[in-house]
């Protein structure tokens, strides 16, 4: 595709979930379908007639298992954010029809304790999974969602010190 082409395509929306356990640490996944250290939080698409905030408490429970009864609201984005992917990959993914995501997120605090964590779910998207610091985030994020992770930590950053 041309740089024109793929400046044309809409952004995917989708949502994206920061979930902080007690002791201040996100929970962070190693991608099942990439080789290379490739860690994110939670995230995925908006179903046609779905709120957001639905969206994430149903990503939640898709990718970790974690029901919507172990997690509390703490905030959310103002606005959405946007990530654009990688020249070479727009054509692979979501079969070339979006150029990048734009994501709400959401910060919730984890209730629960850690045997509700399974990621071993019906369709699972993640090959591990860990407590990381907050500040960790961006060096174990593929490059192209590092800013966008900086983001997120801003906009959260005054309820995670």
């Amino acid at each position: 595709m041309t740089e024109a082409e793929i400046l044309a395509l809409p952004y995917r929306p989708c949502v994206g979930i920061m979930l902080v356990n007690r002791g201040g640490r996100v929970f962070a996944g190693q991608r099942l379908d990439n080789p290379a250290p490739a860690w994110q939080m939670p995230q995925g698409g908006i179903d046609p007639g779905e709120a957001p905030r639905e969206a994430a408490l149903r990503e939640l429970g898709e990718e970790t298992g974690v029901p919507a009864s172990a997690v509390e609201l703490v905030a959310e984005t103002p606005g959405w954010l946007t990530y654009d992917l990688p020249p070479e990959l727009v054509p692979r993914i979501w079969k070339g029809r979006f150029r990048g995501q734009k994501q709400r997120w959401f910060l919730m605090r984890f209730l629960g304790d850690d045997r509700l964590i399974d990621i071993r779910t019906p369709t699972p998207e993640f090959r591990e999974w860990a407590w990381i610091e907050p500040g960790e985030l961006p060096e174990r994020i593929v490059p192209f969602k590092r800013e966008i992770y900086r983001q997120v930590l801003e906009a959260f950053a005054r309820h995670l010190g």
